[in-house]
């Protein structure tokens, strides 16, 4: 035992000289740039309590990532609704019919773990097509569904959490509930509002009797809207559906032609999976020209920085200069493409 602690020991200390010799790549860079943080710690004299949330997080975010690292080519869904919605009410209902449309489609879904729309969506999806990123609370715990399954995450903080509950999503599938569920839709749209999150498909889910979204939208259209405080182009992030149906075929078809995008120094690459024919790349530069400070939109191979995405060197691209002040727009020119006649 003692000679295995050596070993790893040692192990760990050529790791860090490693480390620490002149990077060669990014992802050495990065390496070292946690190491060197982990020492600035020490140096800053930090308290008990700053590096216990330091090494707490950095915890969480290193296990999360590395569940989640095997399924990042497979799309996923974020469900959010309330935990306390009882099993065989209709909104229950919902979100079960909902995970099963979606793991026809071949997407994943993610949820909190507990109960309520949370148990619904695994319990449609099944814990095979399904990830768990519980929080830990006092009265609230795991499913019984996803409560042994290797992709069950739990978390301590929050804010690690709903890193990953957007990260790692393509969708956004948001059910009525209360304060968290509220947190987390306004959370989200601002993070796709000012750019943080990438551009991504957004679902009210509301039953065709109900009107929960229906009041939330006139409150955002009536006030923040009519006050300024947001843009007219802002609504093209969500739509309001009322069946599982309608929901995945929104999804789906924002990935009909658009596939991903990538920010390299001022320009934006929008990879897609299938080839924008030149006249609507014309159309495109005369409806967007306000995103585009100069220059034009353009087909072109892949950019050098790219060579990290091997998988995606192959899929047609555009690349423009973007203004980076205008993330609806952006979005509306994404939704665009996917209207757009396409050449396969």
């Amino acid at each position: 035992m003692v000679e295995m602690k050596l070993d790893t020991r040692e192990n760990i200390i050529g790791e860090v000289k490693e480390i620490l010799e002149e990077p060669k790549d990014l992802k050495r860079l990065l390496y070292r740039e946690l190491l060197i943080n982990a020492l600035k710690c020490k140096r800053d004299e930090l308290d008990i309590l700053d590096l216990k949330v330091i090494n707490r997080a950095i915890g969480e975010f290193r296990y999360a990532a590395h569940v989640f690292k095997p399924y990042r080519k497979i799309r996923k869904v974020s469900f959010f609704g309330s935990a306390r919605v009882p099993q065989g009410s209709p909104y229950y209902d919902l979100a079960v019919q909902f995970g099963r449309v979606l793991a026809e489609e071949k997407f994943m879904v993610i949820t909190g773990a507990a109960s309520g729309i949370m148990r619904a969506g695994i319990e449609g999806a099944t814990p095979q097509n399904s990830f768990g990123v519980n929080i830990l609370l006092p009265f609230e715990t795991a499913n019984p569904i996803i409560k042994d399954d290797p992709k069950l995450i739990t978390f301590r903080y929050f804010f690690t959490r709903k890193v990953f509950f957007v990260m790692e999503a393509d969708a956004i599938a948001l059910f009525p509930g209360g304060f968290g569920t509220l947190d987390e839709c306004f959370e989200i749209l601002t993070l796709l509002q000012t750019g943080k999150s990438p551009p991504m498909p957004l679902v009210l889910m509301e039953l065709k009797d109900d009107d929960y979204w229906e009041r939330w939208d006139r409150f955002i259209r009536d006030q923040l809207l009519v006050r300024g405080y947001i843009s007219p182009e802002d609504f093209s992030f969500y739509k309001i559906v009322h069946s599982p149906r309608e929901a995945a075929d929104w999804i789906s078809d924002y990935y009909s032609t658009y596939h991903s995008v990538r920010q390299v120094r001022e320009n934006l690459v929008i990879r897609m999976d299938k080839e924008l024919s030149d006249d609507n790349v014309r159309k495109l530069n005369e409806m967007f020209h306000d995103l585009i400070p100069e220059g034009e939109i353009k087909k072109t191979e892949p950019l050098t920085e790219e060579e990290d995405e091997p998988d995606l060197l192959q899929k047609p691209r555009l690349v423009f200069r973007y203004d980076r002040k205008n993330a609806g727009r952006l979005n509306e020119m994404i939704l665009k493409i996917n209207e757009m006649n396409y050449v396969s």
